[in-house]
C-alpha cells in the first residue's frame, strides 16, 4: 500500500464505478487510503478543465472510472470521458507533468475487486512517479516562505 505522499483523486459515474467502490467496501477489499472519490451522474460530465483544475489543486494522479464500454447509462458518456482523458494526458506531456498521471478505467457495478485492484495499481503508479511538481514546487515555495 501506499505511504500517503501521493494523493489521487478518483472521478466516477454513480451507476457503475461508485457502485464497484461501494461493493469493494463491502466486501471489505483494500486499496489504498490516499484517494478521494468525486461521484458524477456520469464520466461523460468530467471536461478537461476539472481533470486539470484537480491537479492544480494538489493531485499526484487522477483517475477517471466510468461503465463499461457499450453500457454507460447515458449512452456515450464514457466514449467522452475517454476522449478527455486522452487530451488531458496529452497537455500534462506537453507541459511536463508525464501524461501518465491521468488515466480512464470502465467497470461495472459488480466489480468490486476489479474496482480495488485498479485504485491500487494507479496509486502504485503515482507512487513511482512521485509527487507532481506542481506540489513540489508549492511545498517548496510555503517551506522559502516559512524560512
Amino acid at each position: 500500500m501506499s505511504d500517503l505522499t501521493t494523493n489521487v483523486i478518483l472521478f466516477t459515474c454513480q451507476w457503475c464505478s461508485y457502485a464497484a467502490a461501494d461493493l469493494a467496501g463491502s466486501e471489505r477489499r483494500r486499496y489504498p487510503a490516499n484517494t478521494s472519490i468525486l461521484r458524477l451522474p456520469c464520466t461523460g460530465r468530467v471536461e478537461e478543465p476539472h481533470l486539470l483544475k484537480a491537479f492544480e489543486n494538489g493531485a499526484d494522479g487522477v483517475m477517471v472510472a466510468g461503465c463499461l464500454e457499450g453500457n454507460c447509462h447515458y449512452q456515450t458518456g464514457n466514449f467522452r470521458a475517454r476522449a478527455r482523458v486522452k487530451r488531458v494526458a496529452g497537455i500534462l506531456d506537453s507541459i511536463g507533468l508525464n501524461g501518465r498521471r491521468v488515466r480512464m478505467y470502465n467497470l461495472s457495478a459488480g466489480q468490486g475487486a476489479n474496482f480495488a485492484a485498479f485504485v491500487t495499481e494507479f496509486v502504485e503508479l503515482i507512487d513511482n512517479l512521485g509527487r507532481s511538481p506542481i506540489n513540489l514546487a508549492r511545498t517548496n515555495a510555503l517551506e522559502h516562505q516559512a524560512a
